[in-house]
């Protein structure tokens, strides 16, 4: 019972505290006048990952890289057939060609590389920079080349994302407050989550990395189920899309190559044999979705979520 508390209140604080941070950091952005764009690409856009982030490093400095990388690999199928399944099932989700083109084209790479990392079975030092220095110059191309447009579709997208976030704004200094407070929350979250999900896969005799995949991806990545499910209520489905793109260019990019540059870590035999391979036929799903009429409709949807529920029946059977 202590160890299903410690994952409850975990997850809790994880989700109240990227809740907080992203929205503080969205005020104290808009008292300097940050572009709607910037903020939508960085601070919403990226933000959203911080639980998985945080939880990843404290799963990889603990000795439990099967939850820091079952973290990153759940949290992206999670994403596209659970999130992205659900919010299309909710009202179908317009896809914008040209904003597509560009970031599906950067989440193939990342998945790609991952596999890359995955079949190696390492990821180490060497890893560590070579993503986040891909996820930096994603970043500056994408503001490069956005930068100065007027109308452009994957800028109003951005901007979308920066509207989506709930609650008004704050003074700076209360901006700040709620930024420090949503990550401390959230790291004191992630601490309670892997020890209770350590515990737990030693109680019932299953492996960290299915916890990894399952309860802790589920729950790292709920920032970004509210945040879609508040851009489909608003009409704004390429906001959902946007969202999903952008979190799971920065789970691999970003979360993993953070974590695998703070501390490196053996890929687990699970991952190999099936994870990474689920992960990746997710990503080509999404894309044959995504290209068919450029929309993704209710039947796709019903389908991601289908073919999740059987993903986590053949993990958990």
């Amino acid at each position: 019972m202590n160890t299903v508390v410690l994952v409850i209140a975990g997850l809790a604080g994880l989700v109240i505290g990227g809740e907080m941070l992203v929205r503080g950091a969205v005020s104290a952005a808009r008292s300097f006048n940050v572009p709607p764009m910037v903020i939508g690409l960085t601070l919403v856009g990226f933000g959203t990952s911080t639980p998985e982030l945080v939880t990843s490093l404290q799963a990889a400095l603990s000795g439990s890289p099967g939850i820091a990388l079952g973290n990153v690999i759940g949290s992206n199928i999670g994403n596209i057939l659970l999130i992205l399944g659900f919010t299309a099932l909710l009202a179908p989700v317009a896809v914008d060609a040209r904003a597509f083109r560009r970031d599906g084209l950067v989440m193939i790479v990342a998945t790609l590389m991952c596999l890359a990392v995955v079949l190696v079975g390492d990821a180490g030092h060497l890893t560590g920079v070579v993503f986040v220095l891909t996820l930096l110059a994603y970043l500056a191309f994408t503001f490069w080349s956005e930068k100065g447009k007027t109308n452009s579709a994957a800028a109003a997208v951005y901007e979308a994302e920066a509207e989506a976030v709930p609650g008004p704004d704050h003074a700076l200094g209360a901006s700040l407050a709620i930024t420090l407070t949503g990550l401390v929350f959230t790291i004191l979250g992630a601490r309670l989550l892997v020890s209770g999900a350590v515990s737990i896969a030693q109680a019932a005799g299953i492996s960290e990395t299915v916890i990894g995949l399952t309860i802790v991806a589920i729950g790292t990545s709920m920032p970004e189920f509210v945040t879609s499910i508040i851009a489909v209520r608003k009409g704004q489905g390429d906001v959902a899309l946007g969202n999903v793109l952008g979190s799971n260019i920065f789970n691999i990019l970003g979360i993993l190559g953070i974590t695998a540059l703070v501390q490196p870590m053996a890929v687990p035999p699970e991952i190999i044999r099936l994870d990474i391979w689920v992960m990746c036929a997710a990503t080509v799903l999404l894309l044959v979705f995504a290209r068919t009429g450029w929309h993704v409709g209710r039947r796709e949807g019903g389908a991601m979520l289908v073919c999740y529920l059987g993903y986590l029946a053949w993990l958990l059977g």
